[in-house]
């Protein structure tokens, strides 16, 4: 599965960004849809999960309360809406697929080429 990200750009803190992720084929209900962020010198991290069929969905402790994701099956497409944006939240995010919950980048099979955001004081 091909997962191409849009949606990244430069915004100041306390601003609003939304990040779409469009699959190129429908994943499986099992399927689980992760958005995960690197910023520079960093280890990729877990930013929010959801599983495609249930729409049962995980964040990060970090973002949980501003942030939300969500899916449109009939597009194929995941979301991930950020609120109150900080500015140690510039990175790049990617959008992954796996076969499980997992906070591991390891264990996704599927990336995509991710999309920078950049929060500016």
């Amino acid at each position: 599965v091909d997962l191409v990200e849009s949606g990244g750009g430069v915004v100041q803190a306390g601003a609003t960004l939304r990040l779409s992720c469009t699959a190129s084929g429908r994943p499986y209900s099992s399927s689980v849809m992760a958005w995960f962020r690197q910023a520079p010198g960093k280890d990729r991290e877990f930013v929010a999960s959801i599983r495609w069929g249930y729409g049962t969905t995980h964040y990060a402790p970090s973002v949980k309360d501003r942030f939300t994701i969500s899916r449109t099956k009939s597009e194929n497409t995941v979301y991930l809406e950020m609120n109150n944006l900080k500015t140690d939240e510039t990175a790049v995010y990617y959008c992954a697929r796996g076969s499980s919950l997992s906070y591991s980048p390891k264990e996704y099979q599927d990336w995509g080429q991710g999309t920078q955001v950049t929060v500016s004081a």
